[in-house]
């Protein structure tokens, strides 16, 4: 996975594939945090370590563990162990809901849905998932074999993690009727609504659950409460306009739904540890080096 890691992703940053959803990662970097709102995601990595922050929890892994995420969260991560000699080098893969609810209904029925609280968890790698992710990245080689092949493999990489010690967080985010899937729909709302003033009635009403079970639910799977969720998307994406578009703060607050351009820098400082003309000059000088 290293050799085929480091002759597709030969220089830091992320490298799609020619397979759909699949990313190579390259760092030799400690020092720069990263952050991101990501989707449903697997990851592993072929060397090197990593830590990813979500609200307030902490979650570790290296070559002898994979991540997976079932929902949109906003996050916080870096690099803990990289270097020029020995890179960090990463294998992430996008996971289709509609993928995972077709797999999980072909599967046994005896599989019960354990409760779960968080929607993202670190799993100790088993040789069939280890061996299911090689396979798919091997067809990076033969690149003519990928529309045939990629499938069948992602396929079998999936009933892996769906049978896997973290499969019940998948399995919950796409079950009908299960409080994870009604927070999923919660946090599609919120995307899609990002800069409106969004009432937690109206979120309540749009989960089909009391304010009190929203809350605890949206709490235990997301690790925040549905404002403080609703903060940090707005807060990741004025960032991301700001790296992308050059713009002034005020106008980014705007547009991700902020009336008070000094309460947005306040929230900004307070997130990311400086102002937003400080802390992007920041991240473009880290860029540059």
């Amino acid at each position: 996975m290293a050799d085929i890691i480091r002759r597709h992703c030969p220089t830091d940053g992320i490298t799609p594939t020619a397979i759909p959803g699949l990313q190579l990662v390259r760092g030799t970097s400690t020092s720069a945090p990263n952050c991101a709102v990501t989707s449903s995601f697997f990851a592993m990595m072929a060397q090197g370590a990593k830590r990813i922050q979500v609200g307030d929890d902490t979650y570790d892994y290296d070559t002898r563990h994979y991540l997976i995420s079932s929902v949109d969260l906003p996050i916080f991560s870096r690099l803990t162990r990289a270097s020029i000699l020995e890179p960090y080098l990463g294998f992430g893969l996008g996971l289709d809901p509609l993928k995972i609810e077709e797999l999980s209904a072909a599967m046994p029925k005896n599989r019960l849905l354990e409760p779960v609280d968080r929607g993202i968890g670190v799993g100790r790698l088993s040789p069939a998932i280890l061996d299911s992710a090689l396979r798919l990245a091997r067809l990076l080689d033969t690149p003519a074999d990928i529309p045939v092949l990629a499938p069948i493999i992602e396929r079998e990489l999936l009933y892996r993690l769906l049978s896997g010690e973290l499969g019940s967080r998948l399995r919950q985010a796409v079950a009908s009727g299960s409080h994870s899937h009604q927070i999923v729909r919660t946090i599609a709302a919120l995307k899609t609504r990002l800069a409106e003033a969004v009432s937690i009635d109206d979120l309540a009403d749009l989960a089909n659950m009391s304010k009190s079970s929203l809350h605890h639910h949206f709490k235990a799977l997301t690790g925040m409460t549905p404002l403080q969720y609703q903060k940090q998307l707005r807060l990741h994406e004025a960032r991301r306009l700001l790296l992308a578009d050059d713009g002034d703060a005020a106008s980014a607050a705007h547009r991700v739904g902020y009336e008070s351009p000094s309460q947005f820098s306040r929230e900004y400082r307070r997130m990311f540890g400086a102002p937003p003309r400080k802390d992007i000059a920041l991240v473009r000088q880290s860029e540059g080096e």
